[in-house]
């Protein structure tokens, strides 16, 4: 997993926020592409470069901040919590 075996402090938490980005960041794609949005409509809808749409839907997902998700989850038509099942 990303190099994580070493046992350091800092290490395990950059692991896991990345892990939890990387399952926000498929299910945004996995919603999205329900809707049949594309990455341009959805960035759009959330006033966003569609760069950072594939960036938060890529293998190296950024730290998002709530109220981006709170825009991506208006503008997909569900409740926040249903982004963070995963």
């Amino acid at each position: 997993m990303w190099g994580c075996q070493r046992v350091k402090h800092h290490t395990i938490i950059w692991c896991m926020s990345n892990l939890i980005n990387t399952k926000f960041g498929k299910k945004v794609k996995e919603i999205r592409q329900k809707r049949g949005m594309t990455q341009e409509e959805l960035a759009e809808a959330i006033k966003t470069s569609y760069k950072y749409i594939q960036r938060i839907e890529g293998k190296t997902p950024p730290d998002i901040r709530l109220t981006t998700i709170e825009r991506i989850a208006k503008s997909l038509s569900i409740p926040i919590s249903q982004l963070l099942k995963f």
